[in-house]
């Protein structure tokens, strides 16, 4: 059985087209575009239930780390930033903001404080997101006050989340315009040279970078399997004795994808290496004190 492949295309002005919905049409007689889909990420099994262009999207993101040299149009920037902009927030306090980033030489200064990975120092769009209490601050400063509730552990979550919607949003909305993208969370390896790099004033914290450009046309990212619904979904109270199979299982499709991209080793085996090794997190074993240095002290 077979799916029409997905053929995107760019028009002259380097707008996503995508003549064939958002994904592959779904032929008589043939695997339906959301039970491929689903196959991908988690093995075959799932064929029935609702489908759309925007769950083609979500399903089909890949890390992508290899970029063509074309920039990419101060239009799809803002757009990809509104995008971010229409996350939920808490309290619509949006304690969040997004550096972008495309002069070459700063590109080059970040890719070096984020393990010199070339992911960053080749896109041609790079995104620092932030949690932001200065704009608060300044706010309430400007009333005489004090921003006393921001020194407490609940704010700098509030900021950290509200970060990360904003950057899933502009993932889905990059990826629906055929654009590739990578978090890069190397940006918290130097924060505060992250900081001296980008201006930063105190109270704001460089949370996750993201690589953002079109794809090369050599890229070899697939899309990952992922742990099923039965390992992550639990139903009205958390049982951690029946996730044993699924894990099971997944360590089987995890290792042979490993294998595709040429890796080694099994799922388990790195969840075993990166949370026992003391080396693993590297300079990111800091990040207490680099938030605290930054003006997020926990209370």
């Amino acid at each position: 059985m077979t799916v029409t492949e997905h053929d995107s295309t760019s028009n002259s002005e380097g707008t996503f087209v995508d003549p064939a919905g958002a994904h592959a049409r779904v032929q008589q007689g043939s695997v339906s575009a959301r039970e491929a889909a689903f196959a991908r990420r988690f093995g075959p099994g799932d064929s029935d239930g609702p489908w759309n262009d925007t769950l083609a999207v979500q399903f089909d993101h890949r890390s992508v780390r290899r970029f063509t040299g074309q920039s990419i149009d101060e239009d799809i920037v803002r757009t990809l930033v509104a995008a971010a902009s229409s996350a939920p927030t808490s309290s619509n306090l949006q304690l969040w903001s997004v550096v972008a980033v495309t002069d070459r030489d700063r590109v080059g200064r970040l890719a070096a404080l984020a393990g010199d990975q070339d992911a960053v120092r080749h896109a041609p769009l790079f995104l620092v997101w932030l949690a932001d209490f200065a704009r608060a601050e300044r706010i309430v400063t400007a009333r005489g006050l004090d921003l006393h509730n921001a020194d407490y552990a609940e704010s700098t979550l509030l900021g950290v989340i509200d970060a990360t919607l904003a950057a899933q949003n502009a993932v889905v909305a990059s990826e629906s315009l055929g654009l590739g993208t990578v978090f890069i969370g190397g940006i918290r390896n130097d924060p505060e040279g992250v900081a001296e790099v980008l201006g930063l004033p105190p109270r704001v914290f460089p949370v996750v970078g993201l690589s953002v450009g079109w794809p090369d046309p050599d890229e070899t990212a697939e899309v990952k399997p992922r742990l099923g619904f039965d390992v992550v979904c639990h139903r009205e109270n958390y049982r951690i004795d029946e996730q044993d199979h699924g894990i099971a299982e997944y360590d089987v499709r995890a290792e042979g994808f490993y294998r595709s991209q040429g890796l080694v080793g099994s799922w388990t085996g790195r969840i075993v290496s990166r949370l026992t090794d003391p080396a693993a997190f590297g300079p990111r074993r800091g990040i207490r004190q680099a938030l605290a240095s930054r003006g997020f002290p926990f209370a």
